[in-house]
Order: C-alpha cells, then structure tokens, then sequence
C-alpha cells in the first residue's frame, strides 16, 4: 500500500489537498498513477459552492465520490491516467476514469477505459464532457439537414455543437452572451451569434447556459411544434419562464437530458460503456483541443476550483497536471 494526495472540499467554498493510503489491489483491481485531471466548471462549481439541493444529494454522486454533500467530499470525474499495476493487457495503457482528482488510484479494472491510440491523454479529459454531449443528441434525435441552435457555448455546448456537426447537411450556430467564443465556434467549424442576432425558425435548439434566460431564448428560437432539449443543470437556483405568450399556441416542448442514464432510445442497445467508448473515439478530432483553455499543477487546485466557482472565469475546461505528484 501506498498514499496518494487527493483533492477535498471541506465545507462550501473551501478546498485542500489531503493525503491518504491507498487501498489494497485486488487480483481483478488496476492501480492508475494520474496523469490529468478536467475541471467540469459548471458542476463541480456548484458542488464546491454547496449548492446542490438536498434532494439530489444521492443521484448527483460521483461514482468514486468520498464523503457527503455539502463536505467534507472527494468529487470530480474526469480523470487520465496510466495503469502501473493490474491485469496484463490494461498494465501501461493510459485510462480513462470516473475518478476524482487525485494523484493515484486503486479501482476495479472493469472502471477504466482504455483511452484510444492517437488520442492525447490531456484531450482525452474530455471524455466526460463529449459522452455527455452524445446522450444529449441521442435524446434530441436530430435529423440530416436540421438547423440546429445551441445555447451555451460552455464546455457541454460546445461538444455538442461539434458532435451535431458532423450530421451532414446540418446548420450549426452556438449562441452565447460572450462575445470571445466566436474564435472557439471558429476551430469548431460551426457558426456564432450573440443572443440578440439567434436566428430564429430552428429545428432543434438544446439549452446549455444554466441560465433562465438562455432557455427562454431556446423557447423563442425553435420552429413551431419544436422540442427544446434542457442540458443545463441549475443546483438550487429557481428558474421562471415566460410561459404566458406562445408557448402554447406554437406547442412547444421542453425534453431534459442528463448523462446519469443512457438516453431512452439508446437504453435497450446501448450501456454507459459503449457510450464512454463512443466518445473517447470522437475525441480523435483534433478540434476538441480548443476546449482545453487553461492548464496548473495540481498544487493550485485549491485556488484554481475557487477562482472557477466565482463565476468570473471564461474558462471552458481548465485541466489538471498529475504528472510530478506524490
């Protein structure tokens, strides 16, 4: 057995780098050495502010999560790293792993995923973040030819935009109140309005701004008899629409979709693997590389997750080096 120095939010608002023993290696267990780790800006940001609500404190559980929420808790899930010890064929693959930030690891081999030959391991945190962005077009179902708006051109809407480009014949355009995120839709090849200029008259429109007034701008982007795809998650912030105007008369629908479970019309042929899979496959697009935007040692990841639960960061995925740690 050894230690390993793991990353913990105390109480919300206050991280620390904490080390502790690691656990016995089974005969079927793998041991990872990290290499990366990736900031989910939008949930871990609520999980370090304590702002999931007490209903959603199991279903939000992170699958090797320690503690409880609001803390002391080991969160995180978007975890790179190479196997040093385990069963043949895993040992010196690079992995990728629901796994929180923490230098090492001991899990069952059947946790980890082989990270595809050709796909950088510091890419490759974006695993998480594309697996995501796949349930939510198979939830959305768009079509060959579609015009599709998203809304939020974060880390999520941002691999949801290139993932729906490749739909050939389709229309891609990411909205989003910051203006610096038309160089980001450049490198993905898709195109960039300001919520003002959204272009109306949609196919499908898929809200990832975990903002109120995002999603009521999906509601007035999307055709008539359109489906409005939620991504967003809001913790415990209330949200009020204006559902008082046509929202009935053109009869809209708002669908959610959350990466917890395979979508419904991929859950009987489909497992959480095979979606993992998928999406560590697509991140053979060197585009992807636009979403990595910020990069520290992991001893700044108490400051680093503190700054990015602010709100004042632009940051789209601000990844964690592992690479000299204990």
């Amino acid at each position: 057995m050894g230690e390993a120095v793991a990353f913990w939010i105390d109480e919300p608002g206050v991280g620390a780098l904490r080390r502790g023993q690691l656990a016995q290696r089974g005969d079927d267990d793998v041991l990872v050495r990290t290499s990366w780790t990736g900031i989910s800006r939008g949930t871990e940001a609520s999980v370090f502010g304590g702002h999931v609500p007490t209903s959603e404190h199991e279903r939000m559980r992170a699958p090797f999560q320690e503690g409880d929420f609001p803390g002391p808790v080991k969160y995180g899930y978007l975890n790179v790293g190479v196997v040093e010890d385990g069963p043949e064929p895993l040992r010196g693959r690079t992995v990728f792993t629901l796994f929180p930030h923490q230098s090492a690891f001991v899990v069952p081999s059947d946790a980890v995923v082989p990270v595809p030959d050709g796909v950088p391991a510091r890419r490759a945190v974006l695993a998480g973040a594309v697996e995501t962005a796949v349930n939510v077009l198979w939830d959305a179902g768009p079509l060959v030819g579609d015009r599709i708006t998203v809304v939020g051109a974060g880390m999520i809407g941002c691999c949801v935009a290139r993932v729906a480009r490749g739909i050939p014949g389709v229309d891609v355009v990411l909205v989003d109140v910051d203006t610096s995120r038309r160089a980001i839709a450049d490198r993905l090849g898709v195109g960039f309005a300001e919520p003002g200029d959204a272009p109306p008259d949609r196919d499908l429109v898929v809200n990832t701004s975990g903002s109120q007034a995002g999603l009521q701008l999906a509601l007035e982007s999307v055709v008539t008899d359109g489906e409005v795809v939620e991504a967003s998650w809001y913790g415990d912030r209330p949200v009020t629409l204006a559902l008082g105007a046509d929202f009935h008369s053109r009869r809209l629908t708002i669908r959610s979709s959350q990466v917890g479970a395979v979508a419904r019309r991929r859950r009987g042929t489909r497992t959480t693997r095979d979606r993992l899979t998928l999406a560590l496959d697509l991140l053979h697009d060197e585009a992807f590389d636009a979403l990595l935007t910020g990069r520290s040692p992991w001893t700044d990841l108490p400051a680093v997750m503190a700054e990015l639960a602010t709100g004042r960061s632009t940051e789209l995925c601000h990844t964690i080096d592992w690479t000299d740690a204990p």
